[in-house]
């Protein structure tokens, strides 16, 4: 079960500590912590993409946040946060040979989200319990957009991936995971 997941997962920080016991937690008091149909709050799991040299990072340009960042998606009930990983990589930036580093996740955050207005209905502000996976891809493979998601996918240099993001917020949710990266 996912909860196991989280519970054998180690923060690395005073952060993941909290937001770990945070989702702990939420699963123990909302039997669907996996569905959106959650307002309140509802697992995610988000991939970093990198070239299999780790110099790089494969980020899309979201629509609803008009800024560059990873990929992934809403679990809609699949308690299997890898597999949805790679499927909304695989769904966000049109690459099809992607592969993940290990199948250990490389860190959790929520994630707080802002109202907005997505396929023409309204999303009040809630949390994203989100799980992330690191994934290798190459860059020879072909990219493309998903338009309803994303208006770009490109490759940045690691050192220059932080200048493009628009979301103060998510700032140091980056770093962290490019400091995991650089570590390897």
């Amino acid at each position: 079960m996912y909860k196991d997941l989280i519970k054998s997962y180690k923060p690395i920080n005073e952060q993941e500590q909290m937001d770990k016991l945070m989702m702990l937690q939420f699963i123990e008091n909302n039997n669907d912590a996996l569905y959106r149909t959650n307002l309140v709050a509802h697992f995610t799991s988000s991939a970093i993409i990198v070239n299999p040299e780790k110099t790089k990072v494969l980020f899309i340009h979201h629509n609803i946040y008009n800024s560059w960042g990873w990929v992934g998606g809403h679990n809609d009930g699949d308690p299997d946060f890898l597999k949805v990983s790679i499927k909304e990589a695989k769904e966000e930036t049109g690459i099809t040979n992607i592969e993940p580093y290990n199948d250990s996740i490389i860190g959790l955050d929520c994630i707080y989200v802002y109202n907005h207005i997505k396929k023409g209905a309204y999303v009040s502000d809630h949390l994203h319990m989100n799980l992330t996976y690191l994934l290798i891809a190459s860059e020879s493979e072909k990219l493309s957009i998903k338009e309803d998601e994303n208006s770009g996918v490109k490759w940045f240099k690691l050192e220059e991936a932080l200048e493009v993001i628009e979301e103060p917020r998510m700032k140091p949710i980056y770093t962290k995971y490019f400091n995991y990266v650089k570590s390897l």
